[in-house]
């Protein structure tokens, strides 16, 4: 990884590579990841997004970045066909060593890569796993899902990187603990690139793990036109907030 001065304004701007996820999801960061949400609210959280997706048990959903699978397995145990994807060996390996795993098919591969053609009936992409992309990037996922969905079915996007709702909310350095594994964040703003540079700072057991990602922060409007470009129509879950951290888009395939 990388960092920068940021001549203009005289303050560092951490800059991750632009393929930093490809290595992040390793070790300590796998291990805070699958720890950190109670199956209770895992449920809670199956059972909204199946609200939102809309579909009959037994459709063909596709999870996309799956990660350690945890929503994955809920929808696989509740009759739904599920394929998960995702590019971290760790978190794969993590998802097919757990109860139900066998009904789910897990394919290893880029979040832009997806072969399938008019396939599910729903996909989703929860958490914070959009973003971590160029512009290019990001339409590439979104046209990657759009062409494998079957036409009208729900695509569902969460994501903390809307603009009006990230920058009144960005820590100076809010820190987090999980079971024995504290983890310290340290953003920053990237006005010229639109992107949040973080540095995440894993502590377990007296080891001190220092990593940096990065995510593209988009303007609501921005997004609604990226989402109309890559073959949606789309909108919100709730009301749109300035108070929201997190903003679920319901997305159509026209």
């Amino acid at each position: 990884m990388s960092a920068r001065a940021d001549s203009a304004n005289g303050s560092s701007v951490l800059n991750a590579q632009s393929n930093w996820w490809e290595t992040f999801f390793e070790g300590a960061a796998v291990d805070l990841w699958l720890r950190a949400i109670p199956p209770d609210q895992n449920e809670r959280e199956a059972d909204g997004l199946l609200g939102a997706l809309g579909v009959p048990a037994g459709a063909d959903v596709l999870d996309v970045p799956c990660g350690g699978g945890r929503l994955t397995l809920a929808l696989a145990n509740r009759g739904y066909r599920m394929t998960g994807v995702d590019w971290s060996t760790e978190f794969l390996a993590h998802a097919q060593s757990r109860d139900g795993a066998g009904a789910v098919t897990w394919d290893r591969r880029d979040m832009r890569d997806l072969p399938w053609r008019d396939r599910f009936d729903a996909a989703f992409c929860v958490g914070n796993s959009f973003g971590y992309l160029d512009d290019e990037g990001n339409e590439a996922f979104l046209r990657a899902v759009a062409a494998a969905l079957k036409p009208g079915a729900r695509f569902v996007l969460e994501t903390p990187m809307v603009l009006e709702n990230l920058l009144p909310h960005i820590g100076d350095r809010p820190w987090w603990k999980v079971d024995d594994v504290y983890l310290l964040v340290a953003n920053e703003y990237d006005p010229a690139r639109q992107r949040l540079e973080i540095e995440y700072t894993f502590v377990s057991n007296g080891r001190v793990d220092v990593r940096h990602g990065s995510h593209r922060a988009y303007a609501y409007r921005a997004l609604m036109e990226l989402f109309d470009a890559s073959g949606f129509d789309a909108a919100t879950r709730e009301p749109w907030t300035r108070d929201a951290r997190v903003i679920t888009f319901v997305l159509t395939r026209r």
